[in-house]
């Protein structure tokens, strides 16, 4: 979802930054979040602030590998930093809106959904395609209302034969629908990606999709 973000508002020539608060489960050894950025969509700048060995929450995997967890104002000010000198920045979550990012200065914890009032931004909420998917949106679409925080909906992976529960889900959600990638997206070869991101967004998001019945028979 980001790397479509991103390869999009690239070919709209937008200068994009994309950062990762906390990156987990880096003990395997595997690509990170951000290798996958920048292989599909090569953004300007690509950041990783903190990486932690652990799969589990950012704050939680901070804790049992005794490194210093994120601390809400460091990230905030990282972030600033980047959008001085990008036109976009975009930044990552991990595992959910309320998840336990890292600390604020008093100790407590701070979530996704906080950082987005610190900085007063929207946010992009990736749901399943699949059966689940409505009551989970709802949820987090509703926590983000009562704090004020504008969103829109990805649907992170539409599938190559997609059944009655896919096309009833996408009649749901078509009214917070921001953009729709297809199933496996991720491992196409970066030069395809990139061309095809801008057709899976819509204009919210750097994107020309305007038919979701054309795009969901296009990709199938």
């Amino acid at each position: 979802m980001t790397s479509a973000i991103a390869a999009a508002a690239q070919a709209a020539g937008l200068r994009v930054a994309v950062i990762k608060p906390g990156q987990t489960g880096t003990s395997g050894g595997g690509p990170t979040d951000i290798d996958l950025v920048n292989r599909l969509a090569a953004p300007e700048t690509a950041r990783t602030l903190a990486c932690y060995p652990d799969p589990l929450a950012p704050l939680a995997a901070a804790r049992i590998a005794s490194l210093p967890p994120l601390e809400l104002y460091e990230v905030v000010d990282a972030i600033r930093a980047e959008a001085d000198k990008h036109d976009l920045v975009l930044v990552e979550g991990a595992g959910g809106l309320l998840v336990p990012m890292g600390v604020r200065p008093s100790g407590d914890s701070w979530t996704f959904a906080d950082l987005a009032t610190t900085l007063g931004v929207s946010t992009v909420v990736v749901a399943r395609a699949g059966l689940g998917t409505l009551n989970h949106t709802a949820l987090t679409l509703e926590a983000l209302s009562r704090r004020g925080v504008p969103a829109g909906v990805i649907l992170g992976a539409w599938p190559a034969e997609p059944e009655l529960v896919h096309w009833a889900n996408l009649s749901e959600l078509v009214p917070h629908l921001v953009g729709a990638l297809p199933d496996g997206a991720g491992a196409m070869d970066p030069g395809v990606f990139r061309r095809s991101a801008p057709g899976w967004l819509t204009p919210a998001l750097y994107g020309v999709l305007d038919n979701w019945r054309v795009w969901a028979d296009e990709v199938n």
